[in-house]
């Protein structure tokens, strides 16, 4: 009996239930049995009966054996950021893992990591690759896998336990995999192909049809297949099919980066998709940013002369691992052959044309006429590096119902998605061959129903009108005069027929429809949101229902803005602004995980960088270079923010030397301390002065310069950007700051909110400073507010952290001009880029001022980072009560777990239930003047386990909090 396993995934639930119904009277914490049943779920599937005998012994009859499992025990194990990823090419990855326990103030005392080349030696512990060993350590973030030597295309199986604050061990995670991808360039045994085609000679080519590309190989399987994957990328953009199955969900694929140094490849398991016998392996390409139009964006700018630029192409390579233990790789090279495809047109600006009489039936199957494929050629050999992409991919996330359709003149129908969002449609049709269906697209309307798309025409190609009124071309040769986002179908006839636009993406509320032969109903179209597959990770809500119109509206704003880029918007420029990103990016991180998507960032930064260092305003680069400091100060700023709020410690080691390069540089051109140039409080809707306003944010990089280097631990920079940071101070304060009347450069509401939270002037004004900014926003301003993208972001934190929370809630909630309600009430349901309402100019999906819904959950709901956090290890809990709002739901999934901080106001009193992650500490503030105010579920806070009262803080119980769940009553 002692030999046999039992398997604990079918009805051990069942069995536990059972036998529990008899002994939960036995022992009161039986009365919490999921607890139990999540630790039986997480043991490894099978078990000796003797160990399943042990433990039951342990969990239903509280004997002395309670010692050999742990009340606490490591579940989500990640590798990268990544659950069980297809594709590392890291060659020491990092693993991670959080902590589930409802015992209060649990901590992980120390670990152990298995990591196994089969299944089978990890059930039975044999961790042949690496063995850690109990490692004394309450690490659970990024722990460098430390084994042995990895190889290309190796799968690892992995699983880890954990001792607990008491020394008790927990039972074994489940277990966990990661499959290691193309590990070094010479492992690419494959060529970049393309169609031979050459560049076009003139600018206006670049308009003409230009198909894109089908290519195709064929290839036997002649044994028993155990694995397949496809290693894959295509530029700009590539669909992948496999025997006429598409390979896949990834939309826009790969991601955009700066090509000549770096090139993203996806890894895919296409074990189900091959045949005994013949198949077929077909691929087809977009422009994307690798091959863009040559439009004069503002008349100027074109994208070619900046961007790395060549005719779409691929590259490609497919493993085929038989069970007989031989191989066989399909490569792209000169056997693969190509054809012109229906898509005739596509831009990522102006859209697409597809011609489905054009169309090739079966081109990605087998036995197909090949006879009028042609040859591919061997591309031009890329600079860039191929990286396995690790940051999530562009999917379809959303699918939108129209929510009415018009019909403002005949023949024209206006479709309203009811929600402004970035992604494509899709078309549904039955009409007769040759039709041609135009669909274009917008955010807002006229005032007589007909689609207004000015706000997001690329890059404000608009026209001009001569003197005889005719519209002047501005856009360069060939080029639209006026650059509206359009796609265009052309009907095959003979039944229904469906159409996505693959190689382009669009931002929009409202599409305009014509060329139909009758009137649409809503099933002839849907809209398709898409964007980075970011994991949602917090909630808010509260008791006023336009707060939460506004955090809805910035969510769909975020979303929006995340093409591989975060960009400015979805549809006029679509780049990656500097600026948006240090003003929201922790309002991005509460809604959403960015670890992988900002570390990318980070990286494309310094890509993206001039040879002698510098940063630019937008990376990739697109030729944009003036907005200075304020704009590259993203590259450090989110190296931090990584490091607090997901322990990514290697990035700061990594790009440490580019981000002193870069500062070296600033100091250099700035020997007066002070930054004259440069773009500040962008839409600020008061005087911006550059000197005044960019030398505070030149201080905070500087500080937050100091702060990498002191983790670390290059002791001289830090105590030359001190020292550095204190002379820009003096003399910024000599020049600029009235230490009598608080007054900061012109005094206005971005001026005084900048000093105040980047600290450039003494700590003891300010209360001066404060107070100027107050009255500013009271008598000056009538309650709103005047700032633009920093000054937003600051001056609502600094309101609520300064006694003024009543006054920032009053902001928040104005509907008038200006303020987030102004918007509401003019029909947005995503963020504007300027305060006012434009109908030509301002894009309606931007996400500069979505620095608010950062303020929701830090100062509504309460949740901080404490400033010594290391992966959100150190949290603060101080939510702001005061004021209009009744009740707060608040949440945030950390890397260490649920972070919970919900309150409401109750005829007697406060109610708050506060959940603090395994292996994290707290420090809570309580709206009280005395601890014997609160309660812990009928007990007196100073005797509450997990509770240690500090002290009175500015009018509320500061307390430290272990880990647990705690529902707390103040009256």
């Amino acid at each position: 009996m002692y030999k046999t396993s039992l398997k604990l995934y079918r009805g051990m639930d069942i069995f536990l239930k059972i036998l529990s119904t008899g002994i939960f009277h036995l022992h009161p914490e039986f009365l919490n049995f999921n607890r139990y049943l999540k630790i039986m779920q997480n043991l490894p599937s099978k078990i000796p009966f003797r160990i399943f005998i042990t433990i039951l012994s342990c969990l239903f009859f509280n004997t002395s054996c309670t010692k050999e499992v742990s009340e606490l025990y490591p579940s989500e194990l990640k590798c990268e950021s990544r659950m069980d990823p297809l594709g590392i090419d890291e060659q020491y990855p990092r693993l991670s893992w959080i902590l589930i326990s409802n015992e209060r103030g649990q901590m992980q005392t120390a670990f152990q990591v298995l990591v196994a080349t089969t299944k089978d030696k990890l059930d039975a512990n044999d961790g042949d690759l690496w063995n850690s060993g109990k490692v004394k350590s309450s690490e659970s973030m990024n722990i460098d896998y430390s084994g042995k030597k990895l190889e290309s295309r190796m799968i690892c199986y992995w699983k880890v336990r954990i001792w607990d604050k008491d020394k008790n061990v927990s039972a074994w995670s489940k277990p966990a995999h990661w499959e290691m991808s193309l590990l070094v360039q010479s492992d690419w045994k494959a060529n970049w192909i393309n169609d031979g085609k050459e560049i076009p000679a003139n600018e206006e080519e670049f308009y003409e049809d230009d198909p894109a590309p089908l290519f195709r190989k064929t290839f036997e399987i002649r044994n028993e297949v155990k694995r397949a994957r496809l290693y894959i990328s295509g530029l700009g953009y590539y669909l992948a099919y496999l025997n006429g199955i598409r390979i896949g969900d990834h939309e826009l694929d790969p991601a955009w980066t700066t090509y000549s140094k770096r090139i993203f490849y996806s890894t895919y398991d296409v074990t189900k998709l091959v045949n005994n016998g013949s198949n077929c392996l077909g691929v087809t390409l977009g422009n994307g940013w690798y091959n863009p139009i040559p439009l004069r964006m503002w008349g100027r700018l074109n994208l070619r002369e900046h961007l790395t630029i060549g005719r779409p192409c691929l590259i490609g390579q497919l493993y085929i691992e038989y069970t007989d233990g031989s191989e066989q790789v399909i490569v792209s090279d000169k056997s693969w052959k190509v054809h012109d495809g229906p898509l005739v047109r596509n831009n990522i600006y102006i859209g697409e044309v597809y011609d489905a009489q054009k169309e090739v039936p079966g081109w990605h199957k087998t036995n197909l006429d090949e006879s009028d494929w042609r040859p591919v050629s061997i591309a031009p050999k890329l600079s860039g590096f191929l990286q396995a992409q690790s940051l999530p991919p562009i999917k379809i996330t959303k699918t939108i119902i129209p929510s009415e359709i018009t019909e403002p003149s005949p023949g024209v129908y206006i479709v309203d998605m009811g929600q402004n969002f970035a992604g494509t449609i899709r078309l549904t049709v039955t009409e007769p061959p040759g039709k041609k269906i135009t669909l274009r697209y917008g955010e807002l309307l006229n005032e007589d129903g007909t689609l207004n798309p000015m706000t997001s025409v690329a890059g404000q190609i608009k026209g001009k009108r001569r003197s005889d009124g005719q519209l002047m071309n501005v856009g360069g040769p060939g080029s639209p005069e006026i650059a509206w986002q359009v796609d265009r179908y052309i009907t095959k006839g003979g039944g229904i027929e469906k159409y996505i636009p693959r190689f382009t993406f669009h931002g929009f509320r409202y599409v305009e429809i014509t060329g139909l032969e009758s009137s649409p109903d809503r099933t002839v179209i849907e809209g398709l949101r898409m964007n980075s597959n970011i994991e949602s990770t917090g909630s808010f809500s509260c008791s006023d229902t336009l707060l939460n119109r506004i955090q809805e509206m910035c969510q769909w704003t975020f979303l929006s803005n995340i093409f591989g880029v975060q960009s400015d918007c979805p549809h006029r420029e679509k780049f990656g602004y500097g600026g948006d990103i240090a003003a929201t990016s922790e309002a991005f991180m509460f809604n959403f995980d960015m670890a992988q998507f900002y570390s990318k960032a980070v990286n494309d930064w310094s890509e993206a960088a001039f040879e002698d260092g510098m940063f630019t305003d937008t990376a990739p680069f697109v030729g944009i270079q003036y907005c200075g400091v304020a704009w590259a100060m993203a590259h450090p700023i989110l190296q931090l923010q990584l490091y607090k709020y997901y322990g990514n410690k290697r990035l700061l080691e990594e790009q440490y030397a580019a981000s002193k390069r870069w500062l070296d540089l600033v100091i250099s051109d700035n020997p007066d301390y002070l930054i004259q140039e440069g773009l500040s409080d962008h839409e600020g809707l008061t005087e911006k002065p550059e000197e005044e306003m960019i030398t505070p944010l030149y201080y905070y990089t500087v500080k937050i310069m100091a702060e990498i280097a002191c983790i670390l631990d290059f002791h001289d920079d830090v105590e030359r950007y001190r020292d550095l940071a204190q002379e820009i101070s003096d003399t910024y304060c000599r020049k600029f700051f009235n230490e009598k009347t608080g007054k900061v450069g012109p005094g206005t509401q971005a001026t005084q909110a900048f000093a105040l939270f980047t600290g450039i002037t003494p700590s003891e004004f300010n209360e001066k400073i404060l107070d100027y900014l107050v009255r500013d926003i009271t008598e000056n301003h009538n309650f709103h507010l005047s700032t633009g993208i920093f000054g937003t972001r600051y001056l609502m934190d600094l309101l609520s952290k300064n006694g003024y929370h009543q006054l920032a809630v009053q902001i928040a909630r104005q509907k008038d001009f200006p303020g987030w309600g102004n918007m509401i009430e003019n029909g947005a349901t995503t963020l504007w880029e300027h305060w006012e309402f434009s109908e030509n100019t301002y894009s309606h999906n931007h996400p500069m001022f979505g620095s608010i819904s950062q303020w929701f959950y830090n100062h509504l709901g309460g949740i901080q980072a404490d400033p010594e956090a290391i992966g959100f290890n150190k949290i603060i809990i101080n939510p702001e009560t005061s004021g209009p709002i009744n009740w707060v739901k608040c949440n945030y999934q950390s890397v260490q777990g649920m972070i919970v901080s919900n309150w409401e106001k109750t005829d007697d009193g406060l109610n708050m239930n506060i959940n603090i992650p395994p292996n994290t500490s707290a420090i809570i503030y309580f709206p009280a003047e005395d601890p014997t105010q609160i309660e812990e579920r009928g007990i007196p806070l100073n005797e509450v386990t997990g509770i240690t009262v500090l002290r009175i803080e500015e009018g509320k119980v500061k307390c430290r909090a272990g880990s647990g769940n705690y529902l707390f009553k103040i009256s």
